[in-house]
């Protein structure tokens, strides 16, 4: 079962970039664009990347693996009208498959998948400065 509901699955799967906040091993912040899917039964978010197993991202999950991820646009500046979602979770880390999963061409073979523990959304269930229009939730993960 998806963490996510009908409309905030459709709304990621309209999405391909989000920003993935990390912490280092000083605690220092780090945040990056990144491409993304939804994994399997839109449970979890799944990340590779071409070099991912070299870079800082990579290192700080290594470390630790809690993360932020958001997506977010705008439907429209006149009136304006955000959208978006915060997922709060772990990383859990796969050493291999990523270049399979992703597609090939250069893919790493690391890849890692957000497991959502919080969820925020705005504007995607209702208007996004209405009670409607914001929800935040914990949801449970096996």
């Amino acid at each position: 079962m998806s963490p996510f509901t009908e409309n905030e699955i459709a709304y990621l799967r309209g999405q391909r970039l989000g920003r993935l906040a990390t912490a280092g091993s000083g605690g220092e912040p780090h945040i990056v664009p990144v491409g993304f899917r939804l994994g399997p039964e839109a449970a979890t978010i799944e990340v590779g990347g071409h070099g991912l197993s070299r870079s800082k991202k990579w290192r700080d999950l290594r470390a630790n693996p809690k993360v932020a991820f958001a997506v977010d646009d705008l439907v429209s500046t006149d009136p304006w009208t955000p959208r978006g979602i915060e997922i709060r979770g772990r990383a859990e880390l796969y050493e291999s498959g990523g270049e399979e999963r992703f597609g090939g061409g250069g893919w790493d073979s690391v890849w890692f998948a957000v497991v959502p523990q919080r969820i925020i959304s705005w504007g995607i269930e209702g208007p996004a400065f209405s009670e409607a229009g914001r929800s935040a939730r914990s949801v449970a993960h096996p």
